[in-house]
């Protein structure tokens, strides 16, 4: 089946892994919203602490009430048994409504590959589907919209970028010399640590947070960690660290 006629609409019996991007409606990509707004069945996550799916939150002007919308409900906890324990129930729900000749989207914030809900649902997916029944549509991640509030390139050249968690600082420090860009997701809870280890290895100039990119009057702009380190942030922040540049090859000019 040719990527264009899988990807027209939500197919019966597919289920499609949806990234809708970092939040404002219109870095939806074309392909995004058509798959929402033709799919019977929506499942939409959140955290077990919101009020409401950001993801949802979204797309919601895309959604008809022919539609059925699953919630579901997950803990930020990081235990494998614990996950899968969690989105079990949903992956039968998933599996159970393509096999009705029902087309199945799961949206998640940023890219379904980069640190998002997907990563839980779809190898259970896949265990009970065919992988041709099963598609990833990619989304702008939360870093891209992060980097485009600022004036200066992500990479250059042969310039190395790395996209981790802040939550071990040690795997941070050693990153530190391992490329020219660092991106770090999951830095709300060590702000204080991290702008201390930036300091130390004479970085703390260079180091920029964003929360909420995008998302109108929730984002948040921090030119330095130590201006981020007073207020409480959510889980939604992104610090890019610009190290340095890598010398160009100039071997061959």
């Amino acid at each position: 089946m040719a990527n264009e006629s899988i990807y027209s609409r939500a197919l019966q019996g597919h289920f499609y892994a949806v990234g809708v991007g970092p939040g404002p409606p219109d870095l939806l990509t074309c392909r995004a919203a058509r798959l929402v707004e033709t799919a019977d069945v929506i499942i939409a996550p959140r955290s077990a602490v919101a009020k409401t799916s950001l993801a949802l939150d979204t797309v919601r002007h895309l959604i008809a009430p022919r539609q059925e919308v699953l919630d579901h409900q997950y803990a930020m906890k990081q235990s494998e048994t614990a996950a899968t324990a969690n989105w079990a129930p949903m992956a039968e729900l998933a599996i159970d409504r393509c096999l009705h000749e029902k087309s199945v989207v799961q949206i998640t914030l940023g890219d379904p590959m980069i640190y998002s809900t997907t990563c839980y649902l779809l190898p259970l997916v896949l265990e009970r589907l065919d992988a041709g029944h099963v598609h990833v549509v990619p989304g702008i991640g939360a870093f891209q919209a992060a980097a485009s509030l600022f004036a200066e390139p992500l990479t250059i050249q042969n310039d190395r970028l790395m996209l981790m968690p802040a939550t071990d600082l040690a795997a941070v420090e050693l990153a530190l010399g391992q490329c020219e860009t660092l991106v770090l997701y999951k830095c709300a809870k060590v702000l204080k640590p991290l702008a201390a280890l930036l300091e130390k290895h004479g970085l703390a100039g260079v180091a920029r947070m964003v929360c909420y990119a995008g998302q109108g009057g929730r984002q948040t702009i921090h030119e330095t960690l130590s201006d981020a380190i007073a207020p409480r942030h959510d889980y939604l922040a992104t610090v890019i660290v610009h190290i340095g540049r890598k010398p160009w090859n100039t071997a061959t000019e």
